[in-house]
């Protein structure tokens, strides 16, 4: 058997579809170990891999949150944590290193230890046609203050001065392919999915098993469920989430909504068939739900589609604007502009969602495409089988 390491940013959305893989992975024999920030220590460990720290602790996320400033943050946090990343993975010595597409330390590492490397995309695949956020547009340089730009060409040059940052995007580091490129979605969701090569394995969502959180009262609920969540990571606006409650609270027997960073009371008070809570179960209500309101991010509208349910996007930034375009053209829900929110709007999509059945046909169908793409028992395979064929790769000399 053999020794996989996964490294990655201390993201939910990045951390988690790697999850059941390295499940499946360990379930297989094979020892992997995943470098990580504190707050994902424990839900790695109960995955079955040995946790490496970085150190510093968790890493912020970049203000203001622009593109260029978070490819600056990527190359300075490389120069960081490539020493001790390299120390930590010169004594475990994978046979492989899985790493997030925007990883720079760890396509960093690999290279300087001579090690094979995947690539992991929990967004979707990125090319001249679907371009990420960091690629290096006129749009990218002409919207960066001066003070930035400079900043990152120094960090830049000093990433490459330092370590062996050949094979790296020049600016576009939240798109560092390998010969593998694990896509967690299907082919059928991935715009412009025939103009990817075959290094590109598009293996649909990774959902596993999640501890049962035995405080929510799943079996009580009443249909039909409607949920709402625009997710984890930043502070929803109260006015936002008390929107999209008392829109949907007429149309629905439970409406669950996820209030994620921001505190609940902060909704104020709701109608008696709205249940408002921090965190909730989401494939398990979304197994229940009849309606997905969401911010559009990648894990949660392929978990929605995994379970066949329409949604409602309401787009924040990053890649949620793509997504939520894609779902439209699917036929597999509506969107709505941030500024558009207001209850009658709100209400009047959810209505369409629920009473059109087109809707939940073009749901279905994605359904069928998410769950036969394999998830995370086919990208365990697609590592298994680049691990047999993967040759070293050549090392660099005199490295720090």
């Amino acid at each position: 058997m053999s020794t996989i390491a996964f490294l990655n940013i201390g993201m939910h959305g990045r951390v988690n579809p790697t999850l059941p893989v390295v499940a499946e992975l360990v379930r297989r024999g094979h020892t992997v170990t995943y470098h990580t920030s504190p707050a994902f220590r424990d839900e790695i460990e109960a995955a079955g891999a040995t946790v490496h720290l970085y150190p510093g602790g968790d890493q912020p996320l970049p203000n203001p949150p622009l593109p260029i400033t978070l490819v600056d943050g990527l190359v300075r946090g490389a120069i960081e944590l490539v020493p001790a990343v390299r120390g930590d993975l010169s004594r475990v010595r994978p046979d492989l290193i899985v790493h997030d597409n925007a990883c720079v330390w760890g396509a960093v590492a690999a290279r300087e230890l001579g090690v094979p490397a995947a690539s992991s995309y929990t967004t979707f695949a990125f090319n001249r046609q679907v371009p990420s956020p960091t690629r290096a547009s006129l749009d990218l340089l002409q919207g960066a203050k001066p003070g930035y730009f400079a900043s990152f060409l120094r960090s830049r040059r000093q990433l490459s001065r330092r370590f062996d940052a050949r094979g790296l995007p020049v600016v576009d580091l939240g798109n560092i392919r390998q010969p593998l490129n694990l896509v967690f979605t299907s082919r059928a969701f991935q715009p412009g999915a025939e103009d990817f090569d075959q290094s590109y394995r598009f293996v649909g969502p990774s959902i596993g098993a999640r501890p049962a959180d035995p405080s929510f009262p799943v079996d009580v609920l009443r249909g039909p469920v409607l949920y709402a969540s625009l997710g984890t990571v930043f502070n929803a606006d109260p006015k936002l989430l008390r929107t999209f409650a008392t829109a949907l609270a007429p149309l629905g027997g439970t409406v669950i909504v996820s209030t994620g960073q921001t505190d609940p009371c902060a909704l104020g008070t709701l109608p008696a068939n709205v249940i408002a809570r921090r965190f909730v179960p989401q494939p398990e209500v979304l197994a229940r739900a009849a309606l997905f309101v969401t911010h559009g991010g990648m894990n949660s509208a392929n978990e929605a589609l995994y379970a066949g349910v329409p949604l409602l996007v309401v787009p924040q930034g990053a890649d949620q604007p793509l997504v939520a375009r894609r779902i439209v053209e699917l036929g597999a829900g509506l969107s709505l502009r941030p500024q558009d929110v207001a209850e009658d709007a709100v209400r009047a999509r959810a209505r369409s969602l629920l009473e059109d059945p087109r809707f939940r046909a073009g749901a279905s169908e994605l359904q069928t495409a998410q769950r036969e793409a394999g998830g995370y028992r086919r990208a365990a395979d697609e590592l298994e089988d680049y691990l047999r064929n993967a040759r070293p790769v050549a090392q660099r000399s005199g490295a720090e």
